[in-house]
């Protein structure tokens, strides 16, 4: 019998929906959260545990989205809740140092062997847009490199299209970005060394930095080829420029020391976010000495922030990673994601649905395409129809997945076998209806 993705399990969520869209643009404070690539209203979650949320309707979903990956321990872990709870009996935020922000320096500071001090910022944004102004102070250049796909947040710098051609300068993505600001940015292809190679050729000395997530994660999950972050750190050698990994997503996700330590590569500045904040608002950038001392107070590069480094934040966060510090985390989330991927791969094909899957660690997505995914063109030919009627069935099964066919699934440590055997049946099911929808569709004839 098919399922039916839509009817009355989200009632209270549409409710909820059309409130909302009368007080906050778009009914939402982020845009992936409207549902629009799905095409349905978003739903409306009232409380989450472990591998689990549940929204207003009542309905109970094992959850893949997980914040968007700062749940890598699952929701409402108990020692990070009492950790918050205990720091917010002693006041919210105090905009005045404490020892706990000192710790948490510490504990980045030893994971990861590019940096030697550390910064403490409220998002990911500001920890990129802190990276790239310390970038070209040092260098003392404007233009920056990032890649088409990669989503560095909403800063004016980032928030740009690549130009008509290989190596072109950006124009903006957003309205309210001006040209001038936006003509700063080569967005070039991702897996691309070639195009790395022509845009340090046609700007010789004007390249400050390069700016790329070691593993995209942004537009799906695509991990680099073999030796393509060791040429960009060559590039950036050879001609003095300065490489900035955006890890807010890989940094204590893929590995304790995050991308750097997986691939063996060193940047000179990092941006970290997402776990960093154990949940709650929180992000860094880190580097070596000689490019972090560039930050007033004792340097000219200006940077400030009322609630950095805030208390809440700080106790979710050194909690966080002190658990993530036990070498099995890590065993457990790649045995866990390996069993999903295993599963997903196995039921598509026995469905005759094609798709790739690709994974680091506990990220990874699932594209319906044959063909190999390695960057933005590549997510682009996918079939997008395929990616929500999966969305829907998925949903209405009770597994919740991000609602874009170009964000991530993020495994938790919550997530237990029978979570993932769950998950498998469900994408099963999909699976078959998508396959059914296929033989339903008018054929036509070719005569020979």
């Amino acid at each position: 019998m098919t399922m039916n993705p839509t009817g009355q399990k989200h009632k209270q969520s549409q409710t909820a929906y059309a409130k909302a869209c009368r007080v906050i643009p778009g009914g939402v404070n982020s845009p992936v959260r409207a549902f629009r690539e799905v095409e349905m209203p978003p739903v409306f979650i009232q409380s989450a545990k472990g591998s689990r949320v549940y929204d207003i309707d009542g309905n109970e979903y094992i959850d893949y989205v997980g914040s968007w990956g700062p749940m890598i321990l699952g929701h409402a872990h108990p020692a990070v809740v009492k950790a918050v709870q205990d720091a917010a009996d002693r006041g919210a935020s105090y905009g005045a140092p404490t020892e706990a922000e000192t710790q948490l320096a510490q504990r980045i500071t030893d994971a990861f062997v590019s940096i030697e001090k550390v910064r403490l910022v409220n998002s990911g944004t500001e920890a990129v847009m802190t990276a790239v102004r310390l970038a070209r102070a040092l260098a003392g250049r404007e233009l920056i490199i990032k890649m088409i796909g990669c989503y560095h947040g909403h800063s004016d710098s980032m928030l740009v299209k690549a130009g008509s051609g290989v190596a072109e300068l950006a124009a903006a993505s957003s309205a309210g970005v001006p040209a001038d600001l936006a003509a700063k940015t080569l967005a070039l292809p991702y897996n691309d060394i070639d195009a790395l190679k022509l845009a340090f050729a046609k700007y010789p000395g004007q390249i400050a930095a390069i700016i790329i997530e070691p593993v995209a994660a942004n537009m799906g999950v695509i991990p680099p080829l073999p030796g393509y972050l060791k040429a960009i750190r060559k590039c950036c050698n050879v001609n003095k420029s300065v490489l900035i990994f955006d890890e807010v997503i890989t940094g204590f996700r893929i590995a304790f020391g995050g991308a750097q330590q997986l691939y063996n590569i060193r940047a000179d500045l990092t941006c970290l976010g997402k776990i960093v904040g154990g949940g709650l608002p929180c992000a860094a950038v880190g580097g070596p000495k000689k490019i972090m001392d560039l930050l007033a107070p004792l340097g000219p590069v200006y940077q400030a922030g009322t609630l950095s480094g805030n208390p809440l934040a700080v106790a979710a966060a050194n909690t966080t990673l002190e658990i993530l510090k036990d070498v099995s985390v890590y065993k457990t989330l790649e045995q866990r994601s390996a069993a999903l991927e295993q599963g997903l791969s196995q039921t598509a094909q026995k469905a005759g649905v094609p798709i790739t899957i690709n994974r680091v660690g506990s990220i990874m997505s699932c594209f319906f395409t044959q063909k190999p995914v390695r960057n933005f063109d590549d997510v682009k030919n996918c079939d997008p129809e395929k990616f929500k009627r999966f969305f829907a069935q998925m949903l209405y099964q009770g597994i919740y997945l991000a609602p874009s066919a170009f964000e991530a699934m993020f495994i938790s440590l919550a997530h237990s076998q029978k979570d993932i055997e769950k998950t498998i049946e469900a994408a099963y099911n999909a699976f078959l209806e998508i396959a059914r929808d296929n033989d339903k569709k008018p054929r036509t004839s070719v005569r020979g």
